[in-house]
C-alpha cells in the first residue's frame, strides 16, 4: 500500500506539474527510507521491488510486434543492434578503467542502451542482489531519467540544425533517447512522420531487452550471490517467457488496441510501483557512497550511443 500510493502521488505530480513521473517515485520513496525497517513493510517493498517489477517488464512485450520490427529495413535494425551490444560493451571498459565492479557496466550499459529505468531494473533482477548493485541501480535510474528529459529537450533542436530527414531524424532519436516517453515527445516535436519512426526505432531497442537479459541471467546463474533470493535460480527467467510470448500473441493479432493499451498502461504503473519500492530500500547516504565514477559511466555512455548512432545514419545518408 507504501508503494502504491507513492506511486499514485508521483502519477499526480508528473500529470499537474510536468516532469518524469519515475523520478517523482523514486525521490519520495527515498524519503520513506525509514518504512524500510519495519518488517511488516519491508515484505511489502520487497514483493514490490521484485514481483511486480518482472511482472511490469513482461508485459512491455504486449506493445511489440514483429511486423513493426520488420518495417525497419536491415540496415536500421543491425544500426540499431549494433549500438545496443557496443554501448554496453562500452560500460564495461568504462567499468574497468574507473576500477568499478563489472556488474555496473553491464547494468549502466544496457540501461543507456535499451530503455531507461526500464531496463535498469530488468537488468538489476537477474545480477547478483548486493547492496551495492541496489545502490547503484537506483542512481542508474535517477541518471538515465534525468539525461532522457535532456535529451528529450536538446536533440530535437540538435536535428534541425544538422538537417536531417523526417525518417533519419526518427532513427536517431528512437535509437539514442533512453525512455520511450521522451522518445515520443521528441519526436513528434519534429513532426508525425519522425514521431512514428522513432517510436518504431524505439520499440525495437525494447525488444533487444529479452536477449540482452536472457544472456546476463545466464551468465551470472552460478555466481554466489545470485542465489540470495531465490535457492534455484531457472536458466531462463519466467518474466522474459511471458515477454516472448506476448510478442508473438501481438504479432498474430491477439490483442485489440485497447488491450494493448491496457497492458501498456498496466506495464507503466508496475514500474512505477516498482521504483517507489527500489526508492524505499535505498537511502541518500548509500547512494552519495558511490562517488561520482557512476555519474561519468552514465554521461560517456549516452554520448556514445548518440555518436554511434549519428555517424551510422549520416553513412547511411550518404549511401555508404
Amino acid at each position: 500500500m507504501v508503494c502504491v500510493v507513492i506511486a499514485l502521488a508521483a502519477t499526480f505530480l508528473s500529470e499537474h506539474y510536468g516532469g518524469p513521473q519515475l523520478l517523482y517515485a523514486l525521490l519520495i520513496g527515498l524519503a520513506f527510507h525509514f518504512l524500510n525497517s519495519n518488517p511488516k513493510v519491508k515484505t511489502g517493498v520487497d514483493f514490490c521491488g521484485r514481483t511486480l517489477l518482472r511482472v511490469g517488464v513482461a508485459l512491455l512485450g504486449a506493445r511489440i510486434t514483429l511486423t513493426q520490427v520488420a518495417k525497419l529495413g536491415v540496415g536500421t535494425a543491425l544500426v540499431i543492434v549494433a549500438a545496443v551490444v557496443l554501448t554496453i560493451g562500452f560500460g564495461l571498459l568504462l567499468a574497468k578503467w574507473l576500477k568499478r565492479p563489472r556488474e555496473q557496466g553491464v547494468l549502466s550499459g544496457g540501461a543507456v542502451a535499451i530503455c531507461g529505468a526500464s531496463a535498469a531494473l530488468a537488468i538489476s533482477s537477474v545480477l547478483p542482489q548486493t547492496k551495492e548493485n541496489e545502490r547503484f541501480t537506483l542512481l542508474a535510474v535517477v541518471g538515465v531519467t534525468v539525461l532522457s528529459t535532456l535529451s528529450m529537450i536538446l536533440y530535437p533542436f540538435a536535428l534541425k540544425l544538422i538537417g536531417l530527414a523526417p525518417a533519419q531524424g526518427g532513427i536517431f532519436l528512437g535509437g539514442t533517447i533512453h525512455d520511450v516517453a521522451q522518445v515520443v515527445a521528441a519526436g513528434m516535436m519534429l513532426g508525425p512522420e519522425v514521431g512514428d519512426t522513432a517510436t518504431v526505432v524505439k520499440l525495437f531497442r525494447v525488444m533487444l531487452l529479452m536477449p540482452i537479459v536472457l544472456l546476463i541471467a545466464i551468465s551470472y546463474r552460478k555466481h554466489p550471490d545470485a542465489k540470495a533470493v531465490d535457492e534455484e535460480v531457472p536458466l531462463v527467467p519466467g518474466f522474459l517467457l511471458a515477454f516472448i510470448v506476448l510478442v508473438l500473441l501481438a504479432t498474430i493479432g491477439a490483442f485489440t488496441p485497447a488491450m494493448t493499451q491496457a497492458a501498456s498502461d498496466a506495464s507503466r504503473w508496475l514500474l512505477v510501483t516498482a521504483i517507489a519500492a527500489a526508492g524505499i530500500k535505498t537511502s541518500f547516504e548509500d547512494l552519495m557512497k558511490l562517488g561520482w565514477q557512476p555519474v561519468a559511466m552514465l554521461v560517456g555512455e549516452t554520448i556514445f550511443i548518440a555518436a554511434l548512432v549519428l555517424g551510422a545514419v549520416m553513412a547511411l545518408r550518404l549511401g555508404l
